[in-house]
């Protein structure tokens, strides 16, 4: 830092240092008298007879007293332990030596080494960009996914939902768009997992080639909420240093509902309402903050996939509603069709791209159409069809859609191995079924 900046900052600086107690420790929340501090602030809480220092962030207040919540748990706080205030928010280390690392939802290296050097700090939580610097989604991103980039075109910058109950299939489509896009950088966060499925996804579905381009935010299931919801925030932060450097990065977080559910159990112990389900206010209002701030820039793109655990398969719980309203498009996983052998699992008629028909042609719009138009007669009728009710010769649409079923399976199965190329899947796609409409 060169002496004129240094010189701008000192009339910044705060003569003073704020410290104060803890009070008392209920479940996860600590109250603490003073230190003066204000909401999102990092402070440090000095516990045990090592002095060690425990990270809390200031998540409200309550009277005289300031409500905490602590990044790494509440062992050894006492009555009494001093609490400091950082002046700050919580800042994370990010640069392009960070590609390739696996690090926690505080920006640390998960392997307990030590981060690269030449990083620069970056602060986890903030604005999304502003609406009218927003370049309008005019360019394809290819994803090597057969049903997605010819269904559901996704464009750079986009914001795509992943809907799915458990064991759909969420974790290997994700393993398929971290290996075969043509993004940058790939950012994924594995916010609330079980631990043991972080080495399994890190090391059988992304795979050491997958690792080379991606940077991997971790915050399992066991760690404290704050920490869950950092994770999610850091994530974010490091897709949008990489945008900020002009590259297309992908940004994948498994998943958004864990996100919501830490909010919820941090907006309970402050004393929130539960309103939707058990779910506080403040999770509807931490939702698009966080989604909206992944897409486009004027320096470059983040093209972003969410999962989203749907409860008992219902499209319609609290967070799921609310993030298909915000998002830019959403993929439903089927279970049916998973049980069927059908992977990747995707419903074609549930699922829908908002940017699609902005950035493909005429032709490529029709062909997907045409496989929306036989499927969706084909559901109608199957009952028909598979109990030998139906004559063929009775409609035309039914005759098509029966021929045309076992094409449009086919087209749409790909194994995790085989690699489709967006101009690959969209000349398959108006080839076979570009002119059974005409």
């Amino acid at each position: 830092m060169n002496t004129k900046a240094l010189v701008q900052i000192v009339p910044q600086l705060s003569s003073y240092k704020w410290y104060g107690r803890v009070t008392r420790v209920v479940g996860l929340m600590i109250e603490s008298k003073g230190p003066q501090a204000s909401v999102g602030e990092l402070c440090y809480i000095v516990v045990g007879k090592d002095r060690n220092k425990v990270r809390a962030e200031v998540v409200g207040f309550r009277d005289e007293f300031v409500l905490l919540m602590p990044l790494n748990g509440t062992t050894d706080i006492a009555p009494g332990s001093l609490v400091e205030a950082t002046g700050k928010a919580l800042q994370v280390k990010v640069g392009t030596a960070l590609i390739g690392s696996i690090i926690d939802g505080c920006g640390e290296l998960l392997s307990k080494g030590s981060l690269p050097k030449g990083l620069t700090n970056f602060q986890t939580d903030n604005n999304p960009p502003n609406p009218l610097q927003r370049p309008r989604i005019t360019e394809k991103m290819s994803l090597g996914v057969r049903a997605i980039d010819s269904l559901f075109t996704v464009g750079k910058g986009q914001r795509i939902g992943i809907f799915a109950g458990s064991g759909v299939g969420k974790s290997t489509l994700l393993s398929m768009l971290v290996k075969n896009s043509e993004a940058d950088v790939n950012v994924i966060a594995l916010i609330g997992e079980r631990g043991r499925e972080v080495r399994d996804f890190i090391e059988r579905d992304l795979g050491e080639e997958g690792l080379k381009k991606t940077v991997v935010v971790v915050a399992t299931s066991d760690q404290p909420a704050l920490m869950r919801i950092k994770g999610a925030m850091t994530a974010t932060a490091v897709a949008e240093y990489f945008r900020n450097q002009g590259l297309d990065v992908n940004l994948m977080m498994d998943s958004v509902t864990r996100f919501a559910m830490a909010q919820r159990e941090v907006g309970l112990a402050i004393g929130e309402p539960p309103t939707s389900k058990g779910y506080t206010p403040s999770v509807f209002a931490m939702l698009p903050r966080l989604l909206e701030r992944s897409g486009t820039d004027v320096k470059g793109s983040i093209t972003a996939f969410y999962t989203v655990l749907v409860d008992g398969d219902d499209m319609n719980e609290p967070i799921a509603d609310a993030v298909r309203g915000i998002l830019d498009g959403h993929l439903v996983l089927d279970r049916k069709l998973a049980q069927k052998g059908q992977f990747p699992a995707i419903n074609v008629l549930k699922s829908v791209s908002r940017v699609m028909t902005e950035i493909v042609d005429s032709n490529h719009q029709q062909a997907a159409d045409q496989i929306r138009y036989n499927l969706s007669t084909y559901e109608d009728n199957e009952d028909l069809i598979n109990i030998g009710a139906y004559k063929r010769g009775t409609s035309r649409e039914i005759d098509e859609a029966i021929a045309n079923y076992p094409k449009i399976i086919s087209f749409l199965k790909q194994s995790t191995t085989e690699v489709s190329t967006a101009n690959q899947s969209i000349d398959l796609l108006k080839n076979e079924f570009g002119k059974a409409g005409n």
